[in-house]
């Protein structure tokens, strides 16, 4: 998986931002964790579409 599949978009930062500002139970460390969880989730989603599929990885 590459790298550069887990910066956040500028709609995950917000999300982010957002999510923090209005945290009430949620720990901020969770918050963080979750995020990468799903960019990490939504590389895999990537790869195996473009196998696939059979084209070149990005």
């Amino acid at each position: 998986m590459r790298k550069i599949a887990l910066i956040p978009t500028v709609a995950e930062i917000r999300a982010l931002i957002m999510r923090l500002m209005m945290r009430k139970s949620a720990k901020q460390a969770f918050i963080f964790a979750w995020s990468l969880w799903r960019r990490k989730h939504q590389a895999q989603a990537m790869i195996a579409h473009y196998k696939k599929r059979r084209h070149l990885q990005l």
